[in-house]
Formats: C-alpha cells, structure tokens, sequence
C-alpha cells in the first residue's frame, strides 16, 4: 500500500564525504584519548603512569573492538551510527562524569578503566565497518582502506595538535569533552542525513542524533557555569577565578584573610603563612652570598619570592624565568595578588622572561650571583627534568665564581626519600649542599637545599630587614633534621634517563 514504507531513491555512493567525516570522529577520539589522560594526571598526579595506562588500555580495547566488528554484517549503516551515538555520550559526558565521580566517591579509577575501555571499543569498531561500508557499495577496497587509515591518521595528528595548542587552553576539560560529543552526534546526524536510503531505522536514528547534538550544543555553551560548579567540590573555600592556560589550571580562591593559588589542584600559596615560605627560600641563600647583585628566579610567577628580594638595595637586577606568561600576567594585574607581592613584577629592577628554566640556562651567557628555583614539585616528567643533574649542572655553569643556588625541595616529612634524591642529586654538581626546612602551616614540614661554589665562613641573616618569621635567634634550627627526618635507605641520583624522583615523590605523596 503506498505511504506504508518510506520511499527513499539511493544516490551515487559518495567516498568523499565519509572519509570527511572519518576525520572528524578520528579527531573526537584522539582528544577523548587526551582528555582522560590529562584529567587523570591533574586530579591523580603522575603524568607518566596516567597517560600508559590509559594509552595502553585504550589501544587493547581497539582491539577488542576491532574483533568484534567481525559479527556485524547487516545494516551496516544503522550500526555505524549507533557507534557513533554511543561515542557521542560516552566521550561527551567523560570529562563530567570523572569530575563528578573524583568528588563524591573514592572509585575514581574504576570508572576511568571503563570509560577507556569503552571508548577504544567503539573505536576499534569503526575502520572495519566502514571498510565493509566500502566493500558492500562496490568501491576498492584497497584504495578504500588506504583512504580511510589516512584520514584516520590525519584526524589522529589534527586532534593532538588542536587539544593542547587550542580546545584545552580556551575551553577545558569538560568543555573540550561536550564538544567533541557533539562533533559526534553531528557527524552521525549528517551520515543519517546523507546515506539515509542505506539507514533502515531513519527516524530512530535522526531523532537520537538530532536530540544528542541539540543536547551537546547548550552543553558546550554552558560548559563554564558546569565547569565551576564542578571546581566548586575541588576546593574548600570560594573560587574568585578559574583559569585553564596552555599550560596549567589556575584556581585562585579567599576565604574571609585567607587567599590561596591553586595549579593544577595543588596549593602555591596561602596569603596567611606564604611569608614563612618565601623568607625560607630567598634569605638563607642571601645569608650566604649578600652582596649578590643580579638574580635569577626560576618560577616564582606570583611574585613573591621577587617581593623578598627587593628588600636589599644592593640586587640591581632581578631575572624571572616562567613558562607560563597568562599567570605571571595575573599575578601582575590582579589586585589582591598584587598587593600580597607588593608590585614586584612592576619593579623596574624586574625582568620577566617567558621561557621554559632549562633551555633558558642552556642559552644563557650573562652569569649570575643567585639563582633561586621556586618550582612547582616533580609530579610529573617535565618538571623533573627541571630537578635532575643535568640542570644543576646547567645552573652551576650560570652561576659567578662564588655563586649559590638554592631550590624548593618538597617535605622531609611527606615525601622524605624525594627531598634527599634532591640533596644528593645537587650534590653531585656542587661541592658544598646544605639541606634546611621550615614549618608552613599550609604545607607542613617543607624542605630546600642550598648548594655552595664556594661556602663562607658562616651564614648570617643580613639585619635591618622587615621579617616575620625569620630571626637571629630560629636561623640555625633551620638546618637541623630530626631522625625521622633522614633518609629511610639510600636514595638514588635523578637523571634524565632515570627520572628515579619521580618514584620518590609519587610513593610518599600516595601515602599521605
């Protein structure tokens, strides 16, 4: 009877437009793949061990996924847009529903190993559906298959680029995720749209596509007002700003006095008990070379460390090497910050540079008096390399003949073995190392290493400064370890090639 079917007259089968949308889904895939990985480090910490495991479990459920194609052989259309349906939800939600289940429950990596297992499997089902898709409307399928593994791996390439360069900066994690769903939905509602002579269950399918991309899209758009809400069980106190750069997540939050920078979910400083970190780290090395003139800071974006420095009028130049330009211009320009660091970094003594610490000592020919590194802790490989002999040995080579250096070193406490790989990896460049802590209420027991060309006589706290905490009277306990303090057993040096702090920091930080 006529109107009982939908009449529907097939078109030329058209190659183009699914090797176009096959880059498309090969882009969404590889940014899902980069979300969960860098999600994982963010929130878990060992970016090494987050992102193997999830490339390693992602490439087996690709597999799995790819052997199970084997079983489909009718509607293949019908099939292939469901793939991409269920990709678009699973991959769409993935940034949320990680937050959500970090926040409010302790089965954070359960939910990860599914989520990655069931994106590679729908994954891996799709270059062998669409090759079937080739064979069955009479296309080659040799040139069919050359084509689709080369704008895979061409959307393989696109995503990887887009995701760190472009999608992460501007957008964040859970943005990044709703929007590649609905690349998704979109390119499952185009297929149906375009192959629809092929596509048994139209309507089925273009309501569930259309409904997942209308759904995707407000999501998009109101992926901030999610994003802060999610951010809002992060953190204890009120967030004032949240801020993904193309480096790091900065999170700045007050509570009543109390301001606080958070990176990537660990706490720069408090403004209650920052200054007990600061003076440790900039007036012991001072002690030891006081008539320093020129000083490099390497880190130290927030200014603070600079702030400490300026206190003596014989430092006519002040070099602050950052990567990230995006926080040193907030903690520039935003008032509060500002006012916690006193305009250092619109002193005119002050000079910024934009550049990663260890190729800036690499090209460095002007020697210093000083350098001070206020870095962030080794959690990850990239700022390891930033405490391994090679960069100590980079440092020294920048340094005057009777230069010191001094660095952040973690917790003697929390993360003991890690504070003295430091030491003995310092000293391996250094003829002189002397380790000191300090209590920071905000972060416990903390340790630095001050490492000498040429040790002096004696360390003294220059006088006629403005301190808080530092005084002549606590200034040696600074140097003295309790027993539970010292290493537990022998620790290794950190290398490039062996990046054994790593271990050290991730072992201590687990436990505690």
């Amino acid at each position: 009877m006529p109107g009982t079917t939908r009449e529907r007259r097939r078109k030329p089968f058209n190659t183009a437009f699914l090797l176009f949308t096959t880059l498309v889904i090969s882009i969404c895939s590889v940014v899902y793949e980069l979300i969960i990985g860098s999600l994982s480090s963010y929130l878990l910490g060992d970016s090494v061990l987050q992102f193997s495991r999830t490339i390693g479990l992602y490439l087996f459920s690709m597999g799995l996924g790819s052997y199970a194609s084997k079983h489909f052989a009718r509607n293949l259309f019908d099939v292939f847009v469901t793939i991409e349906i269920l990709l678009g939800l699973v991959g769409g939600f993935s940034g949320m529903a990680l937050f959500l289940c970090y926040i409010r429950t302790n089965a954070y990596p359960l939910l990860m190993y599914l989520t990655i297992l069931s994106i590679g499997f729908l994954v891996g089902l799709e270059i062998p559906l669409l090759a079937r898709i080739f064979e069955q409307n009479r296309q080659s399928l040799r040139s069919g298959l050359a084509n689709l593994f080369a704008f895979d791996y061409l959307g393989g390439l696109v995503g990887s680029l887009l995701f760190p360069l472009v999608l992460l900066p501007s957008l964040g994690h859970v943005t990044v995720a709703f929007f590649a769903g609905l690349l998704n939905f979109a390119a499952a509602a185009l297929i149906v749209f375009r192959y629809s002579e092929q596509v048994v269950r139209f309507r089925t399918l273009r309501a569930a596509a259309c409904l997942g991309a209308v759904l995707l899209l407000a999501l998009t758009f109101s992926g901030d007002v999610v994003t802060s809400k999610l951010e809002e069980g992060l953190y204890r106190d009120q967030i004032i700003l949240s801020r993904q750069t193309r480096y790091q997540k900065i999170v700045l939050t007050r509570h009543k006095d109390d301001l606080r920078l958070f990176i990537d979910g660990n706490v720069q400083f408090s403004s209650l008990d920052e200054y007990r970190y600061h003076e440790a780290l900039v007036h012991v090395p001072m002690a030891a070379r006081p008539d320093a003139v020129r000083v490099l800071l390497l880190g130290a974006g927030d200014g603070l460390a600079a702030r400490e420095l300026l206190k003596y009028r014989g430092i006519r130049e002040i070099t602050i090497v950052d990567i990230d330009e995006a926080l040193v211009d907030l903690c520039r320009t935003n008032p509060l910050i500002a006012e916690l660091n006193r305009g250092a970094l619109k002193d005119e003594r002050v000079r910024l540079v934009f550049e990663d610490a260890f190729i800036f000592l690499r090209r460095n020919e002007a020697p210093y008096d000083l350098i001070i590194a206020d870095l962030p802790d080794p959690n990850n490989e990239a700022l390891n390399k930033l405490y391994t002999n090679a960069f100590y040995r980079l440092a020294r080579k920048n340094l005057t003949p009777r230069g010191v250096m001094a660095t952040q070193s973690t917790s003697p406490w929390h993360t003991r073995d890690a504070f003295w790989c430091i030491n003995r990896t310092m000293a391996e460049e250094f003829p002189a190392v002397l380790p000191y802590h300090l209590y920071v209420p905000s972060f416990g027991d903390w340790g630095f290493n001050l490492a000498l060309l040429s040790p002096p006589p004696s360390l003294r706290l220059a006088e006629n400064l403005s301190l808080s905490c530092l005084n002549a009277d606590n200034f040696e306990a600074l140097f003295v370890f309790g027993g539970d303090e010292l290493p537990s057993a022998d620790v290794a040096v950190n290398t490039l090639l062996r990046p054994r702090l790593l271990y050290y920091y991730a072992k201590g930080a687990q436990e505690w």
